[in-house]
């Protein structure tokens, strides 16, 4: 992988860039304090850039690996088919709960499989690029469906980054909030912090301060208080992968979020395509959940923060019970209070 500074300030509208044969993706760890694209030549380093989190979000996360395969089939020349599989492993290996990685990956591998030609790049690179629309479609499709779900206007909290850096652009959670307060019912955004990597202070209030949107950070402890001294009427978050039975998956913290605005009477609104619904799972309990070096914890701005010696849990996501749910919003429709029976209603 190399960095490549911006000449512009940058988008989040355009974090993940097809240009001219490379693979440009917005290097998510630096964000805002640097604003710099990181270039992956290979399937190799693009699940490198997935494992290190330049690129984070689950549909995000797809659409970089769908790329990658593109970049394989470049690598390979005429022994792509032969390479396609270790490459493919590899790409699935970089993060192991976001559900949109495999979706893109099976999608992709379906794709090569019908290519009899021996230059494969062009046919990959549409599927990789429709994958690409058809998430932004979604996203806007996803904004407008939860902004009818609000009916007056309020405050929200959100957690984590679900947004244009997260996706294919615009956004899930931060989608919705998009089109919500486009349509005058969102007053103010509180975003927690997101710890331990704060993509609430580095990405989602960076998104909604250049998108023009009032937003106000705060840690994660606090969002308790914040429901408690009323005001906000939603929490609305992203999720990377949905068990059959409406569970959900999301940013460690998701939960503790949840638990707090059943308790202050808060609705709880999660946004994501369907591509993050996976029926292989039957509930919460069997989506495996990512664990990453204590040191993240540990450390904070690049310097260690906690006592030497001591070591920590550092989970990455956690899992939401369907029953602590008020609406699941996909780009097919939306599922009220969620279960198995409508998961499966919604696909049919």
């Amino acid at each position: 992988m190399r960095t490549l500074m911006l000449d512009e300030a940058a988008d989040p509208e355009r974090a993940i860039v097809w240009n001219d044969g490379r693979l440009l993706l917005l290097d998510q760890r630096v964000l805002p304090a640097e604003e710099t694209f990181v270039e992956t030549r290979n399937a190799r380093e693009t699940a490198e850039a997935i494992r290190t989190m330049v690129v984070r979000g689950a549909p995000a996360i797809g659409i970089t690996a769908a790329y990658g395969i593109v970049l394989s089939a470049m690598q390979h020349g005429k022994n792509w088919k032969e390479e396609l599989a270790a490459d493919i492993e590899t790409l699935a290996a970089s993060r192991p709960t976001a559900v949109n990685l495999f979706w893109a990956l099976r999608r992709m591998q379906a794709v090569a499989e019908t290519i009899t030609e021996e230059e494969p790049v062009r046919r990959l690179l549409e599927e990789a690029r429709a994958i690409h629309t058809e998430d932004l479609l979604a996203n806007r499709m996803m904004g407008d469906l939860g902004a009818q779900l609000i009916e007056e206007p309020t405050s929200v909290i959100t957690h984590c980054n679900a947004g244009a850096l997260a996706t294919g652009g615009y956004g899930t959670a931060l989608g919705v909030i998009r089109s919500a307060y486009r349509d005058g019912k969102i007053r103010h955004v509180y975003a927690d912090e997101t710890r331990p990597w704060l993509q609430g202070t580095r990405l989602t209030a960076w998104e909604l301060h250049k998108q023009g949107i009032p937003v106000s950070v705060i840690a994660d402890v606090a969002a308790a208080a914040r429901m408690a001294a009323g005001g906000v009427g939603w929490v609305i978050v992203g999720s990377d992968r949905i068990a059959a039975n409406g569970d959900v998956a999301n940013k460690i913290g998701t939960l503790q979020l949840v638990i707090a605005a059943r308790h202050f009477g808060v609705k709880v609104m999660v946004a994501a395509p369907i591509s993050t619904i996976d029926f292989s799972v039957p509930s919460g309990e069997t989506i495996p959940l990512e664990q990453r070096d204590a040191e993240e914890v540990m450390h904070c701005a690049g310097k260690r923060i906690g006592a030497p010696g001591v070591g920590a849990w550092n989970p990455v996501f956690d899992v939401t019970p369907a029953a602590l749910i008020d609406v699941i919003v996909t780009e097919r429709g939306v599922v009220h209070h969620p279960d198995e029976e409508k998961m499966r209603l919604l696909l049919s």
